[in-house]
């Protein structure tokens, strides 16, 4: 085991993976070594171990090192095991979980089986020997004169050490990618913003601007969301909740109510204040509970259901009587319409139009 050198776990430059296989113990030439079940991985330079549980913990060492290898069979309450005998250690050897073993070989215990078909990949890559044709970059050195004069742990010190590292970088990872995201929604906000304030020049100067595109650069700001979405966290939960949502509702939808003949099916307003709201997404029935407040908070929008079950928001402004009129002209005019057509002419979902001729 004193062969074995601490690593990364990532293939160099011109190394590629050849097999790997879980549940695989070590063993110090016939004593179990001081780390637990792992991953054996075969490269076509090195063979890896890897922790299954701590992924820090990984050692290799060169193919090159392996004199010969040979199978031994699984017994009563034993399992399957593949003997690699080993070179002597080299003097300018990495540190690795061992200073020094009084064995020359060591163990692959195979405890989830496999060890037939590692044993053959092994074969091949000692046969090709493939690390010759295409020898890796070497690591860079970490200082200069004798082993005594390198900082780097080892042992179980050094497990703990690289653990330590590995946590304060995946820390600062993480406060870096929080800062990227808090500076990404600031950004999002001053967006947010200046189409309000875009929005707000267009309706001085209405008759400079064609009705077509007024309407596209409504869906423009429209995509770009709400600034301050009521949320359960922002308003609490309960009724308080549903009715500051109800009056976002009645904001965000008048404009959209109007463009669309005074009317939406509940799932098509549920897919537009959910595109708004970005990753504050609603819930269907914190919507369904929202607009049922409309009518109690006064607000200009009803929900309605209609004998089919199909839910709609509508304008309180909409006449029934008009609507029921307005679609008998259309279809006077036209002689007859189907419930597409209808819905084309009227620029309504195929939905709402077929409920709008069932009362006709």
């Amino acid at each position: 085991m004193d062969r074995f050198s601490w690593s990364s776990g990532l293939l160099e430059i011109n190394e590629t993976l050849v097999i790997q296989q879980r549940g695989v113990r070590l063993y110090d030439g016939d004593d179990k070594a001081k780390l637990d079940i792992g991953v054996a991985l075969l490269s076509t330079h090195r063979l890896i171990w890897r922790d299954i549980k701590n992924h820090e913990c990984c050692i290799a060492i060169p193919l090159s090192h392996i004199i010969f290898f040979e199978e031994q069979a699984a017994g009563i309450g034993k399992s399957a095991k593949i003997v690699i005998h080993l070179h002597p250690a080299p003097a300018n050897k990495e540190p690795g979980p061992y200073q020094q073993s009084k064995y020359s070989y060591i163990k692959l215990s195979f405890k989830e089986h496999g060890q037939i078909e590692f044993y053959r990949r092994l074969t091949e890559e000692m046969t090709q020997k493939r690390w010759e044709n295409t020898p890796v970059s070497q690591p860079i050195p970490t200082g200069t004169g004798s082993q005594a004069g390198r900082t780097r742990a080892v042992g179980i010190v050094g497990i703990e050490r690289k653990i330590e590292e590995k946590r304060k970088e995946t820390d600062k990872n993480i406060s870096e990618a929080f800062e990227d995201l808090s500076k990404l929604m600031v950004k999002a906000k001053e967006m947010v913003e200046l189409s309000r304030s875009i929005a707000n020049k267009i309706k001085e100067k209405q008759g400079d601007i064609t009705e077509d595109e007024t309407i596209r650069f409504k869906s423009y700001l429209l995509s770009m969301g709400i600034a301050n979405p009521v949320t359960r966290e922002t308003h609490g939960s309960g009724t308080h909740y549903h009715m500051q949502l109800a009056k976002q509702l009645g904001d965000m939808l008048q404009a959209p109510l109007e463009e669309r003949g005074g009317m939406m099916a509940l799932t098509e307003v549920y897919c537009l204040v959910n595109r708004a709201r970005g990753m504050e997404l609603l819930s269907p029935e914190d919507l369904v509970n929202a607009c049922k407040m409309f009518e109690s908070l006064k607000l200009p929008l009803r929900l309605r259901i209609f004998d089919s079950g199909v839910m709609v928001v509508q304008l309180q402004s909409h006449s029934e009587e008009e609507m029921i009129a307005s679609a008998l002209d259309n279809v006077s005019d036209k002689g007859s319409l189907t419930a597409e057509e209808f819905a084309k002419l009227l620029g309504l979902s195929v939905l709402l139009s077929k409920e709008r001729y069932v009362r006709l």
